[in-house]
């Protein structure tokens, strides 16, 4: 559903990412783990094109997207939850999520069902965004996000600073949204995550895939992926 082929990206002269080739596609949940700094988030940004590639090719659906605005992207069936939430402090719940609904598509995803996969919004539902807490904000920016009925829905650190029953909670919105046909590429730095959703998962070191595979092989080689994740060194 979605590519990046051998792609590079540059922060003004400094190079983020290198010869980065990855797929995702709607059948399945992806996760993408690395250490700080690694080029986790630049690879959601350049998914969904807000970062513009330098070298390679980015592919939504087979067709070449490199060049296609982020908005185009958008419409294509691609949505982003950014690490910041990025809801709007000074709407209610309700008008954030009609905010959502604004590019809705076609789909399973009403303001009613995300209501009922998140009854703490329901409760909250006349208050503003920045009177929420941080879970009840994330869940708001990925409530928002579903109501546009993505193909791909794109996580970025979704748990982080979240406590342990709302790190449980978000998984089981992960798995009910892949159950109705949404593929996921996840990006997070709690291990335990990927670890209970991931089909597949690919390890970043300094802008570069240093390694990828299924879950079953993930398994089976935790000791390289743990000495990339401490080292950059594969033991």
């Amino acid at each position: 559903m979605i590519e990046l082929q051998h792609a590079g990206v540059h922060y003004g002269q400094a190079l983020a990412l290198k010869d980065i080739t990855l797929r995702a596609g709607q059948d399945e949940i992806v996760a993408i783990v690395g250490r700080n700094g690694a080029g986790k988030s630049t690879v959601l940004k350049t998914l969904i094109g807000l970062l513009p590639l330098s070298s390679g090719s980015r592919l939504v659906a087979g067709q070449d997207a490199t060049r296609r605005a982020v908005e185009q992207i958008s419409r294509d069936g691609i949505a982003l939850v950014p690490d910041t939430r990025r809801i709007f402090p000074n709407l209610t719940v309700r008008e954030n999520l009609r905010m959502g609904a604004l590019a809705h598509r076609p789909g399973y995803w009403t303001t009613d069902k995300v209501l009922q996969v998140f009854p703490r919004l329901q409760e909250r539902i006349g208050f503003d965004g920045d009177q929420l807490s941080g879970g009840e904000q994330q869940m708001l920016s990925i409530a928002r996000a579903l109501l546009g009925n993505p193909r791909i829905l794109l996580l970025d650190e979704p748990t982080e600073g979240l406590a342990p029953r709302i790190v449980n909670e978000l998984i089981g919105v992960f798995t009910e949204v892949h159950r109705q046909g949404t593929g996921i590429v996840l990006v997070e730095q709690n291990l335990k995550v990927p670890a209970r959703l991931a089909h597949r998962q690919y390890v970043l070191d300094h802008g570069e895939v240093a390694w990828s595979g299924s879950a079953a092989q993930v398994e089976a080689e935790r000791h390289v992926i743990e000495s990339i994740l401490t080292t950059g060194i594969p033991s």
